[in-house]
């Protein structure tokens, strides 16, 4: 992955100074809030947020209805293992 280093704060300076975070994500879409060096916390406005909801909720689902057709298609094989 691939990270800009304008987007980059250390921990102390994001607790010092939120607002400078928030500027962050007001001009770059994103925060990455790094805890010994390390990227930690990302940061994202709430419209960005939604999106990665929708994004996440739509998987589960893919990955529901993949299951229940896999257990559709092997239910008697399921059914003779399970005896």
């Amino acid at each position: 992955m691939t990270v800009n280093t304008n987007t980059l704060i250390s921990m102390t300076d994001a607790n010092q100074n939120f607002s400078k975070v928030v500027r962050i994500v007001d001009d770059e879409g994103i925060a990455v809030i790094l805890k010994n060096n390390k990227p930690k916390y990302i940061v994202v406005g709430f419209d960005e947020y939604e999106g990665i909801q929708s994004a996440i909720e739509e998987r589960k689902k893919k990955l529901t209805d993949a299951a229940g057709s896999i257990m559709d298609r092997y239910d008697d094989a399921f059914r003779e293992l399970a005896k």
